[in-house]
């Protein structure tokens, strides 16, 4: 049996830090909204909207909040053996069956009828054994370490190469629509525009500080060819290559 120590609902101002530290019990921490990291043990995650951190016990942690937050965590103590090799940061599953659970044990929480920590610790063990199941299948996965920022350390290196979104999206591993959703949240811009983006930088760049011809800049900055590039940076810039190149003199 699972035994619930305690449920808080708290909230976090932008840019809000919680230092290292740890509990001798679990700690799950739902993020209800927010933004930001934490580091669980000596691997660093991120957090965001309906994502929660499960923390076993005598692990050192932190929280960095890079928006507001609200959250609500639970400690609890449980004996269940799988419960050993679970711990990071993980998206919850498209029904908030996590969330739903623990808005369950918090309302039972504020009634405190008769029965109510023996309650509380049947709904703790319904999320252990569900915790179980979601992440020891193939499909729940973990953010951690954060795949989308890998592929996006790798598009920072070869931006100059052809990169398709399909290409990306397999190698995070995540479906071609979940990857794009999750690029645009995590950094602000599809992945083609960020890559176009990251182009037109180095292009702008070769045009004030080398002399190459414009075929040439296209090519290097990765451009399918010259008319692509000149449209592109016409309507991103504002001026032909030619005209930038003149202006920077």
């Amino acid at each position: 049996m699972d035994r619930v120590l305690y449920i808080v609902n708290a909230a976090h101002e932008v840019n809000t830090y919680i230092p290292p530290h740890q509990h001798e019990c679990y700690e799950l921490v739902y993020y209800l909204n927010g933004l930001g990291t934490t580091n669980v043990g000596s691997r660093s995650y991120h957090f965001r909207s309906s994502s929660f951190a499960l923390i076993p016990p005598n692990h050192k942690h932190d929280e960095n909040h890079r928006e507001d937050a609200t959250i609500l965590f639970v400690g609890f103590h449980s004996n269940h053996p799988n419960m050993e090799n679970l711990q990071g940061v993980y998206e919850d599953d498209k029904d908030h069956t996590v969330l739903q659970i623990l808005l369950r044990m918090k309302a039972e929480f504020a009634r405190k009828q008769d029965g109510f920590s023996e309650l509380l610790n049947l709904q703790m063990s319904e999320i252990t054994v569900h915790l179980i199941r979601l992440l020891s299948a193939s499909g729940f996965q973990s953010p951690t370490e954060d795949r989308v920022q890998y592929v996006l350390n790798y598009m920072n290196e070869h931006y100059r190469h052809k990169l398709s979104v399909a290409t990306l999206s397999e190698m995070s591993g995540y479906s071609y629509d979940r990857f794009r959703h999750l690029f645009k949240e995590r950094f602000g811009s599809s992945p083609l525009r960020y890559l176009l983006l990251k182009r037109l930088d180095y292009a702008k760049s070769l045009l004030q500080h080398t002399q190459m011809h414009i075929s040439e800049v296209s090519a290097a900055a990765g451009f399918v060819n010259d008319a692509q590039f000149c449209n592109m940076f016409k309507r991103e810039i504002g001026l032909t290559p030619r005209a930038f190149r003149l202006s920077s003199q």
